[in-house]
């Protein structure tokens, strides 16, 4: 028993060698969704506090990322969130892609899949009431109606 507690806590040890890359690429605010949807401050606050570590380019990384494994699964859920939906890039996407994804925004929302529920671990103030929720999806919906009638003319 002794031994493998040894060989755990060298392992342990040793992958603290290879952390993350905790490096955001480069802001670019004409391409973020905030700034291009000119996003009411109540509502643009609650996007950054409860969606923008994953999904977008302004990640701000809590103190576990810098152990390993902790920070593994980190920044896996950092690269999925912007492979699904990035807002700091979210003026590179096609108007029937942006409508699409504030369709899939309003649906998580709705169904409480997002924020994910091990985010609220360290991030207390990304949780999301009831009003919170009800308030987005009235913006996501509000939006995703503007585009949609953009891409008509």
């Amino acid at each position: 028993m002794k031994k493998i507690v040894v060989v755990l806590l060298v392992a342990f040890i040793i992958i603290q060698f290879f952390p993350i890359d905790k490096t955001n690429p480069a802001p670019t605010p004409g391409m973020d969704f905030l700034k291009i949807k000119n996003t009411p401050e109540p509502i643009a606050k609650i996007i950054r506090a409860s969606c923008y570590d994953c999904h977008s380019n302004e990640t701000e990384y809590p103190w576990y990322s810098s152990i390993s494994p902790a920070s593994w699964l980190v920044k896996n859920h950092i690269n999925e969130g912007r492979k699904h939906l990035n807002f700091s890039t979210f003026a590179t996407y096609e108007p029937k892609r942006q409508a699409h994804k504030l369709e899939e925004c309003i649906e998580m929302i709705e169904k409480k899949e997002m924020p994910l529920e091990s985010y609220y671990i360290g991030h207390q103030d990304a949780k999301l009431t009831d009003a919170q929720r009800k308030e987005l999806v009235k913006y996501f919906k509000k939006e995703k109606e503007e585009t949609e009638r953009k891409m008509l003319f």
